[in-house]
């Protein structure tokens, strides 16, 4: 019989509760795959895509597993300061009642009251790899009792650089630990990862990268470059009750499309590596609270936002590579909502967004909004849209890029 339940995998009676306060009754796939083998105590590799409930999967046997001692047992790293905040409300959710303390530190913060918080003890610690370098180099925290340590999205922690301080992180952990890596792609850089911090590990898939889930409706419409703005203005007021998240491949393109768009009288904010901490929390607490309907932000915020019930996903400008596309598009249509991604694309664009069609398999219909054109006759969009189709036919199964 398959497993429905969190409680057919073993979690204990207070976690369950918890969750059920969270509306979260049946496990993922992922979680049904991973749950039981983290909870048996085995080094674990996975692979899901975003928002296929990952951080679960790795928080909650943690959370079975420790007693609250208030000394630090279990580290998680992640590659941005909004993820580690986003698993640190998790953590906090799911140990809800356990007495367990969970703590994020991140960059851009007070580093004398991250200090404070620890010496007033924390059983389960997220950090970003440059604040707790930081921290190990000032010998503000000691690594001699962790039990368990998990390295979030790995792909994307090598894709920002940071595997320099990843392996010097290593060092400071205890041989004799658990080791849990989650990655959306488990390319050969992440293999090599993978050998440096364990020898024997199980590994868990689920969801491959190419798979988008069925309320998610992706469209594509053919846009000349300068027209871009108008566009986004034009779908906003066609839909001025939905909330939007613009992905931008530029910090300056993403401020001063937010400019634009508050001269037009939305509420719009943005988000990306330029902008502070405070300014960081403060654009995701309006966005989430709906005072913005619009947040723009640059990939930093791909796998870094957990925000309910996001409408559209627009991508501004296609993305480099099938991977961000997929990230990009997994910020909408979440825990079983309805949501639509919108790919803006101009003619010079055609060439990658047609590289991530038959990367992915994934077909996108070409639409125009009316007064928007990339120059195009209907009969020559017609045609795109049929070489398409036949392309996603014959496209090949995805694999991650060595």
């Amino acid at each position: 019989m398959s497993i429905k339940t969190f409680q057919e995998l073993g979690l204990g009676a207070p976690i369950v509760k918890a969750l059920s306060k969270l509306n979260i009754t049946n496990p993922t796939e992922i979680q049904s795959k991973t749950l039981p083998l983290a909870m048996a105590g085995n080094n674990i590799v996975a692979t899901a895509q975003t928002g296929s409930g990952k951080t679960a999967a790795f928080l909650l046997p943690i959370i079975a597993r420790l007693k609250p001692t208030g000394k630090l047992r279990a580290v998680i790293l992640a590659p941005t300061r909004e993820l580690a905040k986003q698993i640190e409300t998790n953590a906090k959710s799911f140990a809800a009642g356990s007495g367990l303390r969970c703590l994020s530190i991140v960059g851009g913060e007070s580093f004398s009251k991250q200090f404070q918080a620890l010496r007033a003890g924390v059983d389960i610690l997220i950090a970003t790899p440059g604040r707790l370098n930081d921290l190990i180099n000032r010998n503000a925290i000691s690594f001699k009792l962790i039990e368990v340590f998990v390295l979030d999205e790995a792909d994307r922690m090598l894709d920002m650089g940071f595997l320099p301080q990843v392996r010097q992180l290593i060092k400071h952990l205890p041989v004799k630990r658990q080791t849990m890596l989650m990655t959306a792609t488990l390319s050969k850089a992440v293999e090599k990862l993978v050998f440096e911090l364990m020898r024997d590990y199980v590994r868990v898939d689920a969801n491959p990268l190419t798979t988008t889930v069925e309320t998610l409706t992706q469209k594509a419409y053919p846009v000349l470059a300068h027209a871009k703005t108008p566009f986004l203005l034009a779908l906003l007021k066609e839909q001025p009750n939905k909330t939007f998240l613009v992905f931008t491949q530029t910090r300056h393109g993403a401020d001063k499309l937010v400019r634009i768009l508050t001269a037009n009288n939305h509420q719009a904010v943005t988000l990306h590596s330029s902008r502070s901490q405070s300014q960081r929390n403060a654009a995701l607490a309006k966005f989430r609270s709906g005072r913005a309907r619009v947040l723009v932000a640059t990939d930093i915020a791909a796998r870094g936002i957990d925000v309910d019930d996001i409408a559209f996903v627009v991508n501004y400008e296609v993305p480099a590579t099938a991977e961000d596309y997929i990230h990009r598009v997994g910020r909408t249509a979440r825990a079983g909502r309805d949501g639509a991604a919108v790919t803006l694309v101009s003619p010079e664009e055609e060439f990658t967004l047609e590289s991530i069609e038959r990367s992915t398999g994934i077909k996108l219909e070409r639409l125009r909004l009316k007064g928007f054109s990339d120059g195009r006759s209907e009969k020559q969009i017609l045609l795109a849209n049929e070489i398409n189709r036949l392309r996603a036919m014959q496209a090949r199964s995805y694999r991650p890029r060595a």
